[in-house]
């Protein structure tokens, strides 16, 4: 583990980087669309764009994408992919991983998060500072589980979701893709595709 490129300079960007080196990562470079305007991200360099990425890949002995907008993060991850890039899975030492259980590639795992036996996280999710998910849940792609977040057992969660900061998700309930749980929601039932939830229990506020 040497050379990290990690996609997106933000404050989220900060944290992939921060767990990249407790990771064992040597050096980790940034780059953003918002170069050359933006040139540093707190300790670290930014040195190009996306497009400047594809073009040095072969530079970086991985590639991570830290950009919280679950859309944009998955199109990015696609792009990399395609163009044959290494995209690196990031755990944090800190962080409570099952063995039996599987992430998917472009993933990162924040330090406190616990992701337990037989979880199933696909690409490009982010398990954000002390979430929990438990034996048997399912994420989709480009999945955001906020801090302190819980997902109970045999959940299942669509595409694109984001689940808000300290929510709670009763077991064995299916969450749709694109939808948004909002901050502290108590998720009790059924959520569909495309909406917001928020509340104790949640209600579905609006359709996106």
């Amino acid at each position: 583990m040497q050379r990290l490129a990690i996609l997106g300079a933000s404050g989220h960007g900060k944290v992939v980087a921060d767990t990249a080196e407790c990771c064992g990562w040597a050096s980790v470079e940034f780059f953003d669309d918002a170069w050359p305007q933006n040139q540093a991200n707190g300790a670290w360099s930014v040195i190009g764009n996306t497009e400047a990425l594809l073009e040095r890949l072969d530079q970086f002995d991985g590639v991570a994408v830290a950009i919280g907008n679950n859309r944009i993060r998955q199109e990015k991850l696609r792009v990399l992919q395609a163009a044959g890039a290494r995209l690196v899975t990031l755990i944090h030492p800190r962080a409570t991983v099952s063995r039996y259980a599987q992430i998917g590639a472009g993933s990162v795992v924040f330090a406190g998060a616990v992701v337990n036996v037989d979880a199933r996280i696909g690409m490009g999710a982010i398990l954000n500072t002390g979430c929990s998910v438990d034996h048997d849940c399912v994420l989709g792609e480009a999945v955001h589980v906020s801090p302190g977040a819980h997902l109970a057992g045999a959940v299942q969660v669509g595409d694109l979701t984001w689940i808000g900061i300290g929510a709670s998700v009763r077991q064995q309930i299916r969450i749709g893709s694109r939808t948004l749980i909002g901050a502290g929601a108590s998720v009790v039932r059924n959520v569909p595709d495309r909406v917001t939830a928020v509340g104790v229990p949640t209600r579905v506020l609006v359709k996106v």
